[in-house]
């Protein structure tokens, strides 16, 4: 009883700190069978972006290997017309996120991008989208949580694009947290009847 007592008293701590949380994060797993059209790529790459929306940041971190050709661009292309199908034209910035290491097949690359700014957007992405950076932004968050937004790897040997993958959601601390409290006051209950 004692422990039921304790996982419900957790239970509003973890609701404040999960809704206070201006932070959303998506995971991405590229490779060729996720390019459209699918190739045979033996490239991989992980990688994790994180809109804040507090701060209007958009932090990506990628890390890749095994690419057939050099690298020759990279960015996020948004949003498709089904989710986690599909093409679509790129969202941020062309040909390559500034500072991607190019003429490579393995390399690492993290940045942070500020939102408010134009630059950290494709020029035709901000006006198909209401003409300024922060309805660019709030397109693009969109189509993320939709399922409707992916981040490709182009090279030489596949100008189209070598290894992509889409962004898919990272279960946050709290929801995990509520999940576990949940199970556990189950368990007790069980353990009761």
């Amino acid at each position: 009883m004692k422990s039921l007592k304790l996982a419900l008293s957790l239970i509003p701590l973890v609701l404040v700190a999960s809704t206070s949380h201006a932070q959303v994060k998506y995971n991405v797993y590229l490779n060729g069978p996720s390019e459209s059209p699918a190739n045979a790529s033996p490239g991989l790459g992980t990688g994790t972006v994180i809109f804040d929306t507090t701060a209007h940041t958009m932090f990506l971190t990628v890390t890749f290997s095994g690419l057939t050709g050099n690298t020759t661009a990279s960015h996020i292309h948004a949003a498709t017309a089904t989710a986690f199908t599909g093409t679509a034209g790129v969202a941020t910035q062309t040909p390559s996120f500034v500072g991607f290491p190019l003429g490579v097949t393995s390399g690492t690359y993290t940045q942070t991008f500020d939102m408010t700014q134009t630059a950290s957007f494709n020029a035709a992405y901000i006006t198909a989208n209401g003409g300024t950076a922060a309805s660019a932004e709030t397109a693009l968050a969109a189509a993320a949580a939709a399922g409707k937004a992916y981040l490709n790897i182009h090279t030489s040997a596949f100008p189209g694009g070598e290894i992509r993958g889409f962004l898919t959601t990272a279960p946050e601390p709290g929801t995990a947290a509520l999940a576990l409290l949940g199970l556990g006051a189950l368990a007790l209950r069980r353990k009761r009847a």
